[in-house]
């Protein structure tokens, strides 16, 4: 396969369809389009001879990442936090308050309804299908999070792409470090889950509250 297709390929998948979501006069509800983008992407990682698998879970190198993903995170946790006491304090655990059951519902969902089918297409997919389009891994890895953050942009509001561009890099970060989709994800599942809990959950789904 050409260079130029790829090429063609990345900017029409992950700059032109999160640009035509987000100027559509209609909102696209994310989570089944997530579901079938992520089932493609999967199919199309499966039927390729040279993708490994085992990346797809390989929960073995978690052990030796916690303190790393720990750390960073509880650092998020505090200025995060913070944050929203300063700037927006009546966000401060809303969805806890206001609806515990469904708050409880996303905790265990998240993570395998949304978390996941995006490591498929953001990092696995990604990282895989279009190497050979960037430089140096740093590269992938900033074309990894940078299209992550463009596809949040279906929220009409500035937080969720800042937010997610930060995210992106971490957790492309974490699976090219780890070899593991399993422990990319589980930490992007943290950051996730922490955000709807302290009350940014409004800006990733409007429907939440």
């Amino acid at each position: 396969m050409s260079r130029a297709y790829l090429v063609v390929e990345f900017t029409l998948i992950f700059v032109g369809i999160p640009i035509w979501l987000r100027l559509a006069s209609r909102k696209v509800p994310p989570l089944p389009l997530l579901w079938v983008a992520s089932g493609l992407c999967l199919w199309m990682l499966l039927r390729d001879p040279g993708f490994d698998r085992s990346l797809l879970w390989n929960p073995a190198p978690l052990a030796n990442s916690l303190n790393s993903i720990l750390i960073p995170f509880a650092l998020a946790v505090v200025g995060i936090g913070l944050g929203v006491l300063h700037f927006a304090p009546r966000l401060l655990f809303n969805f806890v308050r206001v609806n515990p059951g469904l708050w409880a519902l996303v905790m265990l969902l998240y993570p395998v309804l949304s978390v996941y089918p995006q490591s498929i297409i953001y990092r696995a997919f990604l990282m895989h299908r279009y190497q050979t389009l960037f430089i140096s891994p740093w590269a992938l890895i900033l074309g990894s999070g940078m299209a992550f953050s463009l596809m949040h942009l279906i929220f009409r509001n500035p937080l969720a792409p800042a937010l997610t561009l930060i995210g992106g890099i971490l957790f492309a970060y974490r699976y090219q470090r780890t070899g593991s989709l399993f422990v990319s994800s589980l930490e992007h599942s943290l950051y996730g889950c922490f955000l709807f809990t302290i009350g940014l959950g409004r800006y990733f789904y409007a429907r939440v509250i």
